[in-house]
């Protein structure tokens, strides 16, 4: 272990102590310590693993604090590791040198438009742990290639790009625990251009990632997310999001979870994701998915989605069941809404156990977002072979569920009513265009201010109470 102020950081807040800790780096000190004080960086402290050789830089008990005055990382750790997780692909030299730098007990603090926190590159079992980063561009960017990722107890707050920030990168076996990151600009967790395996994402509060509390001008209509994974260029597999808080303020266009893939044919690129256990509320959207195939959704409680609790669209294998899709009653009605799930050219689904209770009737009473366009609590637009079975629609309106184009679907063991007094809801099921295989089996409907049942072409329908 070797102290900063052995070569020389004053950690005085004035002196540039970037040299210093370079030098520090580069003797190959192994642990570094930065004992309490504010040490101001100019340039990035580049930490090369294959010639400093095993390296850890410590703060003293969260006293110390980095001040990064210049472009690109605070701290950047730079590995040679090229090949699998598999033990067979490991170089000797990568054990001896290279293998689980850490990074802990310290804050740094951007004071430069370009000024990121903490980078990996090539680096195989980093461990980022209890680290405050703050007032920054990327709180943490990983590129390149990493492998066996560890970040938790960190908190990572109100940067303006991103919280963790997957970037460009090949990675496998990755853990985001029990930290804060919340009021990043571009979103929390955020992955782009890369080839992804194993993540998860768990135990964390990820929340009011967007323009909101940044205010940059014109900025509000960029789109972003609490949790962003975007296998638009790249391939996102084998991911667990699971007992977050993830909640956020309206943002246009903006999301809680958001999964971009890829056309269906020949390969959506993002699939296998379990989101299980998590509160999710709002947003524009609660949950977005897009071109996705064998995702599972389950046990969340979601709230508030201005424009949708959960869409979906041009999906297949997709299972959501055992969710709450509701509001915040302490906030009372006049501010809350559940506006429902809407499902458009999706297939080869189930969509089961599911609670969906309105409580504005349809009204949407935020007035800076667009008008709501909804016509039930559940939708489906040019889906097939879905499953739809023991889930709960109430209070909905103008319809309960929608069906339009829609064939090969089966509706059984549903609960669609309106209690309210007189009742507001028009049709308990109202389907239009072809139906196909379709079937309509022990479900209750109503009451019904119009015809319960609508149809252009009649599913078979059997034991239904109306």
């Amino acid at each position: 272990m070797t102290q900063a102020s052995d070569f020389g950081a004053t950690g005085d807040g004035v002196t540039d102590d970037t040299a210093a800790l370079q030098h520090a780096i580069d003797e190959g000190v192994g642990e570094l310590v930065l004992p309490r004080g504010d040490y101001r960086i100019t340039q990035p402290v580049v930490i090369n693993l294959a010639t400093t050789g095993r390296t850890s830089i410590r703060g003293e008990g969260g006293t110390c604090r980095v001040l990064m005055e210049g472009r690109g990382p605070a701290f950047s750790f730079v590995g040679t590791h090229a090949a699998s997780a598999d033990p067979t692909t490991f170089r000797d030299s990568e054990w001896t040198h290279e293998r689980m730098p850490m990074i802990s007990q310290l804050e740094i603090v951007g004071q430069h438009a370009e000024a990121d926190g903490i980078q990996i590159e090539g680096v195989m079992q980093p461990v980022i742990t209890g680290v405050l980063l703050r007032k920054l561009r990327h709180g943490i960017r990983i590129t390149g290639r990493a492998r066996n990722v560890l970040i938790s107890h960190c908190h990572i707050y109100h940067n303006l790009g991103v919280g963790i920030y997957l970037d460009g990168v090949n990675l496998h076996q990755t853990i985001i625990s029990a930290s804060h990151i919340s009021y990043c600009r571009l979103g929390g967790v955020r992955i782009e251009r890369s080839e992804i395996r194993n993540l998860q994402i768990t135990g964390n509060d990820i929340e009011y990632n967007n323009n909101a509390n940044h205010k940059v001008p014109d900025a509000d209509g960029v789109p972003t997310a609490e949790i962003w994974l975007d296998a638009s260029e790249g391939s996102i597999r084998e991911a667990t999001i699971c007992s977050n808080t993830i909640q956020a303020t309206y943002s246009p266009n903006g999301a809680n979870i958001r999964i971009i893939g890829q056309p269906q044919e020949p390969n959506a690129k993002v699939g296998m994701i379990a989101i299980s256990g998590n509160l999710i509320g709002s947003q524009w959207n609660n949950i977005h998915v897009s071109s996705a195939q064998g995702v599972t959704i389950s046990g969340n409680s979601v709230y508030s989605g201005h424009n949708r609790n959960l869409l979906m669209e041009d999906c297949s294998q997709m299972v959501v069941g055992n969710n709450c899709f509701g509001h915040n009653a302490d906030y009372g009605i006049e501010k809350e809404l559940c506006t429902g799930v809407t499902l458009k050219n999706c297939r080869d689904s189930i969509f089961t156990g599911n609670v969906l209770q309105d409580c504005q009737s349809g009204r949407h009473l935020f007035p800076t977002a667009p008008e709501l366009q909804r016509e039930a609590l559940l939708e489906l637009f040019d889906c097939r072979n879905v499953i739809i079975s023991s889930n709960q629609i109430l209070d909905s309106a103008p319809y309960g569920i929608r069906l339009a184009n829609c064939r090969d679907i089966t509706l059984n063991a549903m609960v669609v009513s309106d209690r309210r007094l007189p009742p507001l809801q028009k049709s308990a099921v109202y389907w239009t265009g072809t139906v196909g295989r379709s079937m309509i089996t022990a479900s209750t409907f109503g009451p019904c201010t119009e015809q319960t049942l609508v149809t252009d072409e009649d599913p078979l329908v059997a034991n239904c109470l109306t």
